[in-house]
């Protein structure tokens, strides 16, 4: 550790919660040609991806709980982003024509997120956390 490190730079919880803020302002400023915060992109690229989807596998895939899952459908829905179908107990959803549109933009940000971050970390050792940081929480996760 050298003389500038945060003396709680040996803190996991402290660590990650900094990667967290400094990836959600990196994040946020890649999205920010899309009009949509990066959760909300995310949504709409699954949901481009696999129209009819349902609000679980949605849950899934983001890593988010199913309530969150809701606010955020509920609100693209309302932004005319994407519409929701429901057949007895099952609820499915569709992206709308706008959010076609807007997919190779969502993309594009992506690209430059992963672009920014490997370009700083370079390109291995960026994979390479991902890949650890992901684990770990799988197994922190219980």
């Amino acid at each position: 550790m050298n003389d500038n490190d945060s003396k709680y730079s040996g803190c996991l919880y402290y660590s990650s919660n900094t990667l967290g803020r400094v990836m959600t302002r990196m994040a946020e400023e890649e999205f920010s040609i899309t009009g949509l915060a990066p959760s909300y992109a995310f949504l709409l690229m699954s949901v481009n991806d696999k129209p009819g989807i349902q609000p679980g596998e949605l849950s899934e895939q983001m890593q988010l709980s199913p309530s969150t899952v809701t606010r955020l459908i509920e609100k693209m829905e309302h932004r005319e982003y994407v519409t929701r179908k429901t057949n007895g107990k099952f609820t499915k959803v569709y992206p709308t024509e706008e959010s076609l549109k807007l997919d190779m933009k969502i993309k594009k940000a992506w690209r430059n997120l992963y672009n920014r971050y490997t370009t700083l970390l370079g390109e291995g050792k960026g994979d390479e956390l991902t890949v650890l940081v992901y684990e770990a929480s799988k197994k922190l996760d219980f």
